[in-house]
């Protein structure tokens, strides 16, 4: 090279070198006010969603908070909007280049966060204010069973939220009446499901109604005559507030809701339904994929499952074919229990395994425990075969594996290894609780739902349960694979029905000729699809990105790959959507 160019080269060079340093000094003189600007935000926002949400605020030792509930009314609904569009304006008025990048990830959540909470007001999804398994009733028995009292402002606190149940009721009783005015209903069969609820409501005695329940007992803080008095207090609620609005929700089903419910299951028939599904397959899977597309991967999913289940029915030494293998799993009674007593010491002794396994694949692992628990009695007909309740470690509520113990003879042992790996550890409790003691990030990313995240999660955990040698005989890793197949087929289902006007014969065959599930529980999660459109959708779109994220950390890091650290940098500051997902985890595998 001529000495000139030589000359003008380092020139410009130097000038770039000089330019590049003056900006990046000036990125890091902004990012401190960047910085400051979002955590002035975040706080606003916290204050926000705090006196939204009541209850999440109350989960973390807020005592006002436990004495209110969240508002469920179209205008309540209407009047967030503008405020959600203030905040969403804030945040990207933030220069995201200006941020650290754990505080730009925190924008970006909040931005889609924000955008998916805006865009959902226009559907007005409240009208849908029940499905198969219940409404504000099974609202507000839940809340009371999460519900513990150990002071007398805590007492206070709970009469106060009780009394607050006369409006919530009326504020669902309303939305439902105006889906039934703008023909944006249940079907028929949901609204039957429904109706079981309510009349198992109207049964309950000062004795068993869960709504009395948190004032059973009496906390060594409070003398015997004030507790007294909040007891009477609390029967006084219940029978001149509540017990009204029971009976008007009878009422209304019956009368005027039952004779108007749509024919058809999907709620692509409805107005504007069609829409409002593609929106939830959206929200739900917390990515762009359309049903279409969603529905082929289901087929995908099938088709892909269905060998590995061969490869394990010829485990099992079976030599007939799929169907009679089918059959024999469903009809041997060697594997169902003969009592709930039964049914629930095995599902608390494949909780205690578990929770052995947990060091192995996990460095950190949650403070607040759980137990087993059965579901109550008066909700298991139309209720799932298992669920998990989160507790709270401020109140000293543990989580919950929740196990149905009715109808015995759908309730195979050879699933309940995948079922309680989903719902307990290392599944929902363990990520559940993990996100809501990450007390060094901000307060919305401990009490936001990302479905994609924490369903497919559980779902990851059941395949876990494969390294830590939980499935023991042929038929357990069959009925593992058979919950996989339960996945797979709710994307083809879910979106057969409420995309492609599929009615629930067509929507059923793909579980009964590819999954061992019990009839009965077949027919409860069908039930469970029609009446909440979108929300099956999320447990395998979530499963399959995380595996492959995971699958990526493996081939990207050979031996430096350690799945304890793997599992902490996945869970330990909570969930997020799909895409920021892999945005983050790209990042942590460059940084091994």
């Amino acid at each position: 090279m001529h000495r000139l160019a030589f000359a003008g080269l380092a020139a410009a060079l130097l000038c770039s070198t000089a330019s590049a340093a003056l900006a990046q000094s000036a990125t890091e003189a902004a990012q401190p006010a960047a910085n400051a600007e979002l955590a002035a935000l975040l706080s606003d926002y916290e204050a926000y969603l705090k006196a939204r949400d009541p209850i999440s605020a109350g989960q973390e030792g807020d005592i006002a908070a436990k004495g209110r509930l969240p508002d469920i009314s179209r205008e309540a609904e209407l009047a967030r909007q503008p405020v959600l569009e203030a905040f969403r304006a804030r945040a990207q008025a933030i220069a995201a280049d200006a941020l650290s990048s754990e505080d730009g990830l925190n924008r970006a959540f909040l931005i889609l966060d924000l955008d998916r909470s805006i865009e959902a007001i226009r559907y007005d999804s409240g009208r849908l204010a029940f499905d198969s398994e219940g409404g504000p009733g099974q609202t507000a028995s839940y809340i009371a069973s999460v519900t513990r009292i150990t002071t007398a402002a805590e007492a206070q606190a709970w009469l106060s939220r009780l009394a607050a149940f006369a409006a919530y009721y009326d504020a669902a009783l309303a939305n439902a009446r105006r889906g039934l005015d703008t023909g944006f209903t249940q079907p028929t069969s949901v609204v039957e499901s429904f109706l079981v609820s309510l009349r198992n409501e109207l049964a309950f005695t000062q004795e068993t109604d869960p709504l009395l329940k948190p004032t059973e007992t009496r906390p060594a803080s409070i003398p015997e005559s004030d507790w007294e008095q909040i007891r009477v207090a609390a029967r006084a609620i219940v029978n001149g507030e509540i017990a009204p609005r029971r009976q008007e929700w009878l009422r209304f089903i019956e009368t005027e809701y039952l004779p108007a419910a749509r024919p058809e299951v999907g709620i692509g028939s409805r107005p504007g339904g069609r829409e409002f599904y593609a929106f939830e397959a959206r929200r739900y899977t917390t990515t762009d994929l359309t049903p279409d597309q969603i529905h082929q991967i289901g087929l995908d999913e099938v088709a892909r499952i269905r060998a590995r289940m061969d490869t394990e029915m010829r485990a099992a030494g079976w030599t007939g074919d799929f169907a009679g293998f089918l059959n024999h799993l469903r009809t041997e009674p060697r594997f169902y229990a003969t009592s709930r007593e039964e049914l629930l010491e095995k599902a608390s002794e494949m909780a205690k395994r578990a929770d052995g396994g947990m060091p192995a694949l996990f460095r950190t692992l949650p403070r607040l425990t759980y137990n087993v628990r059965p579901v109550p009695e008066a909700i298991e007909a139309t209720y799932t075969t298992g669920r998990y309740n989160g507790g709270s470690l401020a109140d000293g509520v543990p989580g919950g594996y929740i196990v149905n113990t009715g109808r015995l003879d759908q309730r195979p042992l050879y699933e309940l290894p995948a079922l309680t790996l989903h719902e307990a550890v290392p599944g929902h409790h363990l990520q559940i609780a993990l996100q809501q003691e990450a007390e060094q990030g901000p307060y919305f990313r401990r009490t936001v739902d990302v479905t994609a995240f924490t369903e497919g999660w559980g779902l990851y955990a059941e395949f876990l349960g494969e390294e830590m040698g939980f499935y023991r005989t042929p038929e357990e890793r069959f009925g593992r694979l058979s919950y996989e197949m339960w996945r797979a087929c709710r994307l083809v289902a879910d979106t057969g029905m409420h995309w492609m006007g599929w009615t629930v014969d067509q929507a059923r065959r793909c579980f009964t000729e590819n999954s061992a599930l019990a009839p009965h529980n077949i027919e409860t999660e069908l039930q469970r699809y029609v009446g909440w459109p979108g929300q099956a959708l999320a447990y395998k779109i979530g499963e399959i990105r995380l595996r492959a994220i995971r699958t990526r950390a493996e081939q990207a890091l050979g031996d430096r790959f350690n799945v304890r650290d793997f599992h902490d940098a996945l869970l330990v500051d909570g969930p997020l959507p799909l895409d920021l997902l892999d945005q983050r985890m790209d990042t942590w595998i460059a940084a091994q």
